[in-house]
């Protein structure tokens, strides 16, 4: 099947006429077999899909858009480019849902810094295609969310965010802007903190799994 992006999969062990999907974001310079070391650990009914960012960094690195840096060494995303990734990730939903018995009602994004910047972009550009979203170790920016997104009915949106207090690639700060941000659309949200850097705490995949289940 050729599909919008690469990916890894494993099946469901227990199969249904329909299936749930967890589908995995990985962060900038790595790929899809990061986030799908947790596949064995997540729910045998689920669908668990880890797909790979489109820009190839070289050396088995992926990014779902550039970083940059100018000459007073800040940092900038390059926006347009995280657009781009954004509605990929939307047509690779419609493309799976197409291919595999998955339940279109029952879609989870699990995301990790630039992939958890990106579930949150495309749960709110496009709260329909997804119900559940684990942000993990990133932050919701709203320069990539589509602009009439105000529109769009959340209700059946939930989120789960966590961070690491010692995170030093994106700021707890940033991170702890969001739950104001969404509880103000009416969108239900668990926010979490770990004392971590920027990385998955044990305790903080059991949460996210509970939180799913």
């Amino acid at each position: 099947m050729n599909l919008s992006l690469e990916y890894k999969i494993r099946e469901p062990k227990i199969k249904l006429d329909k299936n749930p999907l967890i589908l995995l974001l990985h962060g900038y310079g790595s790929n899809e077999e990061d986030l799908f070391s947790f596949a064995a650990e997540l729910p045998d009914n689920y669908y668990i899909i880890s797909a790979r960012a489109p820009y190839d960094l070289q050396y088995g690195s992926y990014a779902w858009y550039a970083i940059n840096f100018d000459a007073d060494e800040n940092k900038f995303s390059d926006h347009e480019q995280a657009k781009v990734s954004r509605d990929v990730i939307v047509r690779f939903i419609d493309e799976l849902v197409a291919s595999y018995p998955i339940d279109e009602k029952q879609i989870a994004l699990v995301g990790f810094s630039q992939g958890s910047i990106l579930s949150y972009a495309v749960a709110l550009s496009y709260p329909e295609k997804v119900q559940k979203v684990v942000a993990m170790s990133g932050y919701l920016n709203l320069e990539i969310v589509k602009e009439d997104y105000l529109k769009n009915n959340f209700t059946n949106l939930k989120i789960f965010a966590s961070h690491g207090t010692s995170d030093q690639v994106i700021p707890i700060e940033w991170a702890r802007k969001t739950p104001a941000i969404l509880n103000n659309l009416g969108i239900n949200i668990t926010y979490k903190e770990y004392p971590v850097g920027h990385g998955v705490a044990p305790q903080n995949f059991y949460d996210f799994r509970n939180w799913l289940l």
